[in-house]
């Protein structure tokens, strides 16, 4: 069943093909309505422009309390990472490693989730976090011109933002050579 919130994002986005305008010429009209109220707005709006009542409630309630039909706030950076981790938790371990080591380089160190990936950054990004499979992260890296080798690849054009991946699979994966190749991107940032 859909959300109130759904609901009224569906109803907007109808609002063209079922009234022949969008909500925002609706709020113009709706500006020119002879009495300030919301129960007079919806009654001119049902009498004199043949709206049914659950889009003439729309339009009052857009045009009197507009903060009512804003977008849902932003997640939280908790359920943005949970989110990514639904149907891939076998992944979480390697995520929460990979986020304990990056924040140990230093006190400036940044975990910045985002809706699929988790951006490391100090003055700038230099390392993501990212669940590509349901078996396997990829630690993208900012390395610039250093050379691939063995399991850092270059990334390829999936993220600019990051020059470099290592495909982990499992939390032993996370090794030495990982923190280093961390340690080196973060060295750069």
């Amino acid at each position: 069943m859909a959300t109130p919130d759904e609901m009224m994002r569906s109803m907007v986005a109808n609002m063209p093909a079922k009234t022949g305008r969008s909500l925002d010429e609706w709020l113009v009209l709706a500006r020119a309505a002879p009495e300030p109220k919301h129960g007079k707005i919806i009654a001119w709006l049902k009498g004199e422009h043949g709206l049914t009542h659950g889009y003439a409630n729309l339009v009052a309630t857009a045009h009197l309390s507009p903060e009512r039909l804003a977008p849902p706030t932003a997640r939280s950076d908790a359920d943005l990472i949970e989110a990514q981790y639904a149907g891939k938790e076998i992944l979480r371990p390697i995520h929460d490693r990979l986020s304990e080591l990056a924040l140990q380089l230093g006190d400036d160190v940044e975990l910045a989730p985002k809706k699929t990936y988790v951006s490391l950054r100090r003055s700038k990004q230099f390392a993501i976090i990212q669940p590509s499979t349901k078996t396997r992260i990829d630690l993208g890296l900012n390395l610039g011109d250093l050379a691939p080798t063995g399991r850092l690849e270059a990334f390829g054009p999936a993220n600019a933002m990051v020059s470099h991946r290592v495909r982990l699979e499992d939390v032993d994966a996370v090794d030495a050579e990982v923190m280093e190749w961390l340690r080196l991107a973060y060295n750069a940032a």
